[in-house]
């Protein structure tokens, strides 16, 4: 009987071994001094940062979701790696959390080295502009699971906060201001809804012309990291709300304390074209759950400190607290 290797069961070792040399560069670009040896080994280590009297660690993990579908099909995959970064990091920082490291894992039907190496590389890219470090990750050749061409992403975000510093609600009260911090584009939510409406509804394609370029530049724009405008702003700054999945209307009670309502005018929003176009064919209320409209974070803060914020950030004001039922008032 002949003998069989794992390459015939689909799994190339040696070229997950040319990946994990592609990728170094890459990674050490993100490491700090807190970082503990190199790469390779089976933890990534990381020494935590002095400063805290009462330090808390936080973590938070996502993925990019169907947005995927689309870098797959153009070919283009530097670019969805800032969006898992993204998605997790955003998610820190509405606890007062400082980022301090990334994971990833990167799932595959064949790993093709080269687009592998695109994929970290925005990992990488993504992890630099939320001044974190890249401290490990894990690929997986799964041929049994997934066809040659997908693959799937999870990242994994480590975080420290001042334990005195992590109840934001308990900041919150009626008079304070929201101050709407404006998306980059659809970010990395409601990718099934894009989807469908553009491609199966609409019959447009990646090439069709959108805001004059290709539609494929607007639907893979990565998703905004806000991490530096957090830190340059967190003594201004009351509670913050990540605009993702669920939109306004669902994320931002999640930061408001009960007898307290949110008060936004939609008109002062400043809605992206995608979204504008989309709500000819999506009801309002539909719209106003499944996507951010182009505000990718709301930061509530005090009146007196609106203007200091507005000069140090492209942040605009969308609305107010007043007392109420929780929950979210769009007029």
């Amino acid at each position: 009987m002949s003998t069989i290797s794992y390459k015939d069961a689909g799994v190339d070792i040696d070229a997950g071994n040319e990946f994990v040399e592609a990728i170094k560069s890459d990674v050490k670009s993100t490491f700090d001094s807190n970082v503990i040896g190199g790469i390779g080994s089976f933890a990534g280590a990381y020494a935590l940062p002095s400063g805290y009297k009462e330090p808390v660690i936080l973590s938070a993990t996502d993925g990019v979701g169907t947005k995927l579908k689309i870098a797959i099909e153009s070919g283009k995959l530097d670019t969805v790696g800032i969006d898992l970064v993204a998605m997790c990091v955003n998610d820190l920082i509405c606890n007062n959390g400082v980022p301090m490291f990334f994971l990833d894992y990167y799932a595959t039907g064949k790993l093709l080295p080269q687009n592998a190496k695109d994929v970290v590389a925005g990992i990488a890219e993504g992890c630099r502009r939320s001044e974190c470090a890249l401290v490990g990750g894990e690929t997986a050749e799964m041929p049994g699971m997934y066809s040659e061409d997908d693959f799937d992403l999870a990242g994994f975000a480590v975080g420290i906060a001042e334990r005195s510093e992590m109840d934001t609600v308990s900041n919150v009260k009626a008079g304070q201001v929201l101050v709407a911090m404006p998306s980059s584009g659809i970010h990395s939510n409601g990718y099934s809804l894009v989807r469908k409406l553009l491609f199966d509804k609409l019959g447009m394609s990646l090439d069709s012309e959108f805001d004059g370029k290709p539609l494929v530049e607007t639907l893979l724009e990565p998703t905004r990291i806000y991490v530096k405008e957090y830190k340059a702003n967190k003594k201004y700054i009351k509670a913050l709300a990540h605009i993702t999945g669920g939109g306004l209307v669902e994320n931002l009670p999640r930061v408001l304390p009960e007898g307290i309502k949110a008060v936004i005018n939609k008109s002062d929003i400043k809605v992206l074209p995608i979204f504008e176009f989309m709500s000819q064919y999506v009801a309002q209320d539909e719209m106003f759950r499944a996507f951010n409209m182009g505000v990718g974070m709301v930061w509530v803060v005090d009146e007196a400190d609106v203007d200091s914020v507005l000069s140090a950030t492209n942040g605009y004001v969308i609305g107010h607290l007043e007392d109420g039922q929780k929950g979210v008032e769009l007029i």
